[in-house]
């Protein structure tokens, strides 16, 4: 911390430091700026806000993670039970268990490796060149394929699948798609 400076904190997105004595100054268009009666805002603002800045005890947290966490996910005996209860109640289905995972696992991991193309275009400055782009298609070819085995593992093809989309989206924005109707859904609508 800078000398002088005995508190830092960011609040809304605003850099708010503390100097020695106690007096507060909020960074604010390439100025620090007096904030008007330092000890009520730390009484009120910084208290109130200790709750949003509050640090946990990582050991605490493993132990908390520890005590939520399924039998399958952390006990190998107990996840091949799990698979195996799964794979009998599959049978009336018609959905192969090793393919839903194969394509759940594959779709999370190649939807990943496109979206991290798309951050570093947006976010980091990477410029859109026809490599990027090729790439970007090579990712939606690797999804394609993963959507294959889904729909393989669940007994359908990709058709049925589109034709589902298709009226699952008429149904919810029959008069094309509204803000309201993509955040409030009716019962059924998932």
């Amino acid at each position: 911390m800078e000398k002088g400076v005995s508190k830092k904190f960011v609040i809304d997105g605003k850099e708010y430091i503390r100097v020695d004595g106690g007096i507060w100054f909020v960074y604010d268009e390439a100025e620090y700026i007096l904030v008007k009666d330092s000890d009520a805002f730390e009484q009120n603002y910084i208290t109130q806000n200790n709750e949003k800045n509050m640090t946990i005890n990582t050991k605490d947290y493993q132990n908390f993670v520890k005590s939520t966490i399924s039998k399958p996910s952390i006990n190998f005996q107990e996840l091949i039970n799990s698979l195996n209860v799964l794979d009998e109640a599959s049978k009336e289905f018609n959905v192969s268990v090793p393919e839903l995972l194969t394509s759940a696992v594959g779709l999370s991991s190649e939807s990943g490796e496109f979206t991290e193309v798309v951050k570093k275009l947006i976010f980091q400055g990477k410029p859109l060149t026809e490599e990027n782009v090729f790439h970007m298609k090579r990712e939606l070819g690797d999804i394609c394929w993963y959507l294959s085995v889904a729909c393989s593992a669940l007994n359908t093809t990709l058709d049925e699948i589109l034709i589902m989309n298709v009226e699952k989206l008429s149904a919810r924005y029959p008069q094309g798609f509204e803000i309201i109707k993509s955040e409030v859904r009716v019962d059924g609508d998932i």
